[in-house]
């Protein structure tokens, strides 16, 4: 299929511009079954204006904050990937998880919680460290090597 370039008129300010030949052939082959209706600066003039407006992704909730907190089961420092809302309890990672599980009838206490996370920043140390890394069933049993 060859293609010419031709001229076409903006719907906004209804000035001419050129749909080229090599324009048209990426439009068929994203398969865009329209023509463009707006010259490059309307266009980009456009896109400008929708991201200043606020109707950009970051508007829709698509960008991740990131907030510090403490968790109000087991008071340690963490983060959370929204604005906590005040008067909702805000969860730690192992604290959420331990919630959701069906096995888990209620929140672990703080010390529980404190303890597992002091095991897994000591298990994460010996493995950066190239250290003996134990199974689950040694540290489930407590029988882990020094």
């Amino acid at each position: 299929m060859e293609f010419l370039d031709r001229l076409l008129t903006c719907n906004d300010c209804g000035g001419e511009f050129i749909f080229t030949a090599g324009e048209q052939l990426f439009f068929f082959d994203k398969q865009f079954k329209n023509d463009p209706k707006r010259c490059k600066p309307c266009k980009s003039k456009r896109a400008g204006v929708a991201t200043q407006t606020g109707t950009g992704p970051a508007a829709a909730g698509l960008s991740r904050t990131e907030t510090r907190t403490e968790c109000s089961a087991c008071g340690i420092a963490t983060t959370v990937p929204f604005k906590p809302t005040q008067g909702r309890p805000v969860l730690c990672r192992q604290c959420f998880q331990a919630r959701q599980s069906p096995v888990a009838a209620s929140l672990p206490t703080a010390a529980a919680t404190a303890e597992l996370h002091a095991a897994t920043a000591e298990l994460m140390a010996a493995a950066s460290a190239g250290e003996h890394s134990p199974s689950a069933t040694e540290f489930a049993a407590g029988t882990t090597q020094a």
